[in-house]
């Protein structure tokens, strides 16, 4: 495929854009140079490579949940300035 003015143009139509001459030939030329990459990269034998999601192999490593502190609901309460029914009591905000 060969990046034209007129795709250039339409690529600018549909993103909203202005671009000067100066940017309208860097672009074509960046679009061009991006399409010969993918080129090169379509020459390449993938028949026997297994298809990544990752470049490095991570799993996901889960842990089972475990209580270790258990219930420490009045040890936190002590520290509260006051307390009512189990909870923390504060200030009213709102009227």
């Amino acid at each position: 495929m060969v990046i034209t003015d007129e795709l250039v143009a339409y690529l600018e139509k549909l993103g909203r854009i202005e671009l000067d001459d100066e940017q309208r030939v860097k672009t074509k030329k960046d679009l061009q140079d991006i399409l010969s990459y993918i080129d090169t990269l379509n020459e390449l034998d993938t028949d026997n490579i297994e298809p990544l999601s990752h470049s490095f192999p991570i799993f996901n490593v889960f842990a089972e949940d475990e209580v270790k502190n258990g219930d420490m609901r009045d040890e936190v309460l002590k520290n509260a300035p006051e307390s009512q029914d189990g909870c923390f009591k504060v200030h009213r905000t709102v009227e």
